[in-house]
């Protein structure tokens, strides 16, 4: 449908079982500053104004959802997850179908990310809006990086000037981002985040930067890091 402006959404795939933090729970269900860490990860998209809707993309054999603080809030949509992340953002592009436009907004969201500043999101849109194809939340590396063989052993040490880490959101138009995907999937490539189906497309996505404490919660320590960096936020 086409409209004189487009339209916001956002897709957060939570399909996945987080097996490096060695839990029996997956991470996104992990309690986290008084809450889980998907409805952390949740919240600041739901109060954004612009977003019309929240598609979470869950496995179909999920036992945790339902208890979750979004499960039954009104512009949150459940939809089944896929396999990898990039089936599960798919499954919540296709979701949005009869109702998106090619030129809609679509921001996909890590359910492991708590601690997305609403100051990020804001830029985010804010600095994309006019783009023709979108971008993503980032940040420059400050680590010396080594690039290393199978046994761990240092081949060379890269030059960091233009590495940046890779956060979420990642802001891509509805169009844009599904066909990447949809060829990805044809090609059997493997895309590990929508700024890279996009760039397997021979587009060029924006980066936008971003705030360092976004963390994604991979390992156990992580955990401790976002719950530090969520109480100071509650202090300012």
């Amino acid at each position: 449908m086409n409209r004189e402006a487009p339209c916001f959404w956002a897709i957060v795939p939570a399909a996945g079982v987080g097996r490096r933090m060695g839990s029996t729970l997956p991470k996104q269900y992990l309690t986290l500053h008084g809450g889980l860490v998907i409805d952390h990860a949740l919240a600041t998209l739901v109060a954004h104004p612009t977003i019309i809707r929240v598609i979470v993309a869950i496995s179909a054999l999920d036992e945790w959802w339902a208890e979750t603080t979004h499960a039954r809030h009104l512009r949150v949509q459940r939809v089944t997850g896929g396999k990898e992340r990039a089936d599960s953002v798919l499954n919540g592009l296709l979701a949005l179908e009869q109702e998106a436009d090619p030129m809609d907004w679509v921001l996909v969201h890590d359910a492991a990310r708590p601690c997305l500043h609403p100051n990020d999101l804001n830029n985010l849109i804010a600095q994309l809006a006019s783009h023709p194809i979108g971008g993503l939340l980032a940040a420059p590396l400050s680590d010396t990086v080594k690039r290393a063989d199978d046994t761990g052993r240092v081949l060379e040490t890269l030059p960091r000037e233009q590495l940046w880490r890779a956060f979420t959101p990642q802001m891509f138009r509805y169009g844009a981002l599904r066909q990447a995907l949809q060829q990805a999937r044809a090609d059997n490539r493997c895309v590990t985040d929508e700024a890279s189906a996009i760039e397997l497309a021979g587009n060029v996505p924006q980066l936008v930067e971003g705030r360092s404490d976004n963390i994604k919660i991979t390992r156990p320590e992580d955990l401790a890091l976002a719950e530090f960096y969520l109480s100071q936020r509650d202090r300012n």
